[in-house]
């Protein structure tokens, strides 16, 4: 086996994953097309049969991890997936935005900079398990853990830091059913769906549950509490999860059965392609709920109907198809589709809340003339002395 470490090749008679990870945490190198002087270096002459080996000169090597100035923070978006992190936000977002309470800014920041938190935990220890197999995969074989730019043990505490930060303002700044969520999901998706990958395709269901439970802690941080509008939410977020995942996955198998994950597309490709059907069916039935639990009104409906037909047409010509170019473009509808779903969710609210609502603000008057008419009537039945006091 020969291994290319920039344009140097390397013999080598690796036969293992483990192995793999080894030898790339041992050296890594980066060719320097310049010279001190900053002149270009002429590419080295090639011969047919022969192995090349570029002059030390042309070579800086660095030793593996090795932490580039400036970098730690790109770093640390690596490490956090920075943009699947931002889309947990934007749907516990979504969540509080739909909860039937009043909207306080406090709590709604809190909230949103603890799920991100916990968000970004939660894929660091990911990114640490699958180092491994993450290096097998054409996709992921650039993570920071692969390539050495950050240690194991630097990974372990950021994600360590991050979700006793993200926790703390979950539980002390928001409340402590959104605290409970988010340390559910955290063990979730680090315990059991991240080994599961690799023994059962049940894992997609799984992590169907993990992409559920943001809107839900959004919900639990505005409203205090959960009620079935908040199930309908999770619900689509959840449903949403299988055509996205199983199109996204269909032109990876080769990645995912060289790194040995169990995937629907690679074990078992006509279950993908029927349950990114039948889920995708399942939104548009969703959607036409949520007027009736009085989340949205019920033009939240009539106007989803085309999204929703949409969608389930990709997932239908992915079924039917099951080629490249049909799941390609149901990937990329639904990275439309959810944000697109969630401004009508906004845009037809049933009812939003300002402040309190009117029915508390009630509830408290009336609580108050009760106390006061109480008093009055305590006062009629002591005696004068009492009820008068002391002259």
């Amino acid at each position: 086996m020969i291994l290319f470490k920039g344009m140097r090749r390397v013999q080598s008679q690796l036969r293992t994953p483990v192995e793999l990870v080894l030898i790339r945490y041992s050296t890594a190198a980066t060719i320097s097309s310049q010279d001190d002087r900053g002149v270009t270096l002429a590419p080295p002459v090639s011969h047919p049969g022969k192995v090349q080996h570029l002059p030390d000169s042309q070579i800086t090597w660095m030793p593996s991890p090795y932490t580039m100035p400036g970098k730690t923070f790109s770093q640390y978006k690596k490490l956090s997936k920075f943009r699947l992190t931002s889309l947990v936000v934007i749907t516990t977002m979504g969540g509080y935005a739909m909860a039937p309470a009043a909207f306080d800014p406090t709590t709604f920041a809190m909230c949103t900079l603890g799920t991100g938190l916990v968000s970004a935990a939660a894929n660091a220890i990911n990114q640490y398990h699958e180092v491994p197999f993450d290096s097998q995969m054409s996709r992921t074989k650039n993570r920071v853990l692969v390539t050495g730019q950050m240690t194991p043990l630097h990974a372990v505490t950021f994600a360590a830091a991050s979700a006793t930060a993200g926790l703390s303002m979950l539980y002390f700044g928001v409340n402590g059913l959104t605290a409970a969520l988010g340390a559910g999901n955290l063990f979730l998706y680090t315990t059991i769906y991240t080994p599961m990958k690799r023994i059962s395709i049940v894992n997609t269901w799984v992590g169907s549950i993990v992409g559920a439970i943001p809107p839900l802690m959004g919900w639990a941080g505005c409203a205090g509490t959960l009620d079935a509008g908040a199930m309908i939410l999770a619900g689509i977020l959840y449903a949403w999860q299988f055509p996205h995942f199983n199109a996204l996955s269909w032109n990876l198998r080769p990645d995912y059965s060289r790194a040995g994950y169990r995937m629907m597309a690679v074990t078992n490709p006509g279950l993908c392609r029927r349950t990114a059907l039948r889920y995708s069916v399942a939104i548009a039935g969703l959607s036409a709920m949520a007027p009736v639990l009085d989340v949205t009104n019920y033009w939240f409906a009539l106007e989803t109907l085309p999204l929703n037909a949409y969608f389930a047409y990709l997932a239908y010509k992915f079924y039917e198809k099951s080629d490249s170019g049909s799941s390609r473009k149901l990937f990329r509808f639904s990275l439309i589709h959810l944000p697109a779903l969630m401004l009508l969710f906004l845009a037809n609210k049933k009812e939003w809340y300002f402040s309190k609502p009117a029915g508390e603000e009630n509830k408290k008057e009336s609580t108050y003339n009760a106390i006061k008419q109480s008093a009055s009537s305590l006062g009629n039945v002591l005696p004068v002395a009492v009820a008068e006091g002391p002259r």
